[in-house]
């Protein structure tokens, strides 16, 4: 094995976790050499298919794409890779509105006049903190329900789901939640409220397509414990349509109807129609 090097050292060489190569050799993305002990080591064909791997997802491939691909299934990579070019093309259009602000600034402040300049900048930095501050109000409350370890192996995960706007993703729980809400009070065990759950399971698939049991739990024990921190994030929905939506999955699980996409561990019962 002279030419191989064990997980520590690819790791050094890559910059990946040791978590994220586990988790893509249980993908069957890569192979890696076992010694007696069950040590892995890497050879330079293993290396290489590593540095694929990460140059592929940079351009927007989910690792079922690259298994796909590797495994040479047909692919639409023309799709694929036209909304990749589409994201980065926002990107671009976002830089340039920067510079161009910037631009402005920096004429206006040519002109004699710090004062736009400086309310200019006010309002770069008010809005770069509204950022910061709700991204680091949802870490809080993620870090009371997860560990770091946990945390590590859901980006893992949920990087092989497909890209999407998360802004529009959470226009579409606002607005179902904004239905349901109007609908309140309502009978979990009615054929509207199964529609509803319905809706919602549909809407969380892209979550439970990669969810681990352990996942889930933990998901649905923050959601469920929302009233300690109800009011300091913004999930897409109140405590009340939460509280809702469970009864009324109980309900439609109980008598065995279709309550939606649920992960391939799910109890089955839970798939069927009664």
């Amino acid at each position: 094995m002279s030419d191989s090097f064990p997980i520590d050292e690819v790791v050094r060489r890559t910059g990946l976790t040791s978590r994220a190569l586990r988790f893509y050799e249980a993908r069957g993305l890569i192979a890696p050499l076992r010694t007696g002990s069950g040590r892995r080591w890497f050879g330079p064909e293993e290396l290489e298919r590593i540095q694929r791997i990460v140059a592929l997802k940079k351009a927007g491939l989910s690792l079922g794409d690259i298994k796909r691909l590797f495994d040479r299934k047909p692919i639409d990579l023309a799709a694929l890779l036209g909304a990749q070019r589409k994201r980065l093309a926002e990107q671009a259009e976002e830089i340039a509105d920067a510079i161009g602000l910037i631009d402005t600034a920096l004429s206006r402040i040519g002109r004699g006049e710090p004062l736009d300049a400086a309310t200019l900048c006010s309002l770069i930095r008010d809005g770069e903190k509204l950022m910061t501050d709700q991204t680091q109000a949802w870490q809080d409350v993620v870090d009371q329900y997860y560990t770091p370890e946990e945390q590590a192996e859901w980006r893992e995960r949920m990087a092989d789901a497909p890209e999407f706007s998360q802004e529009a993703y959470q226009a579409q729980w606002r607005k179902l939640s904004a239905r349901i809400e109007a609908a309140l009070p309502l009978d979990p065990a009615s054929d509207t409220a199964l529609g509803f759950v319905r809706e919602w399971f549909a809407l969380l698939e892209p979550f439970s397509r990669n969810a681990t049991p352990a996942m889930w739990e933990g998901t649905t024990r923050m959601y469920a414990d929302m009233a300690r921190w109800e009011g300091k994030v913004e999930p897409g929905f109140s405590s009340r349509v939460w509280e809702f939506i469970m009864a009324a999955t109980r309900s439609a699980m109980d008598e065995g109807k279709d309550i939606g996409p649920l992960p391939a561990w799910f109890p089955h019962s839970a798939r069927k129609e009664g």
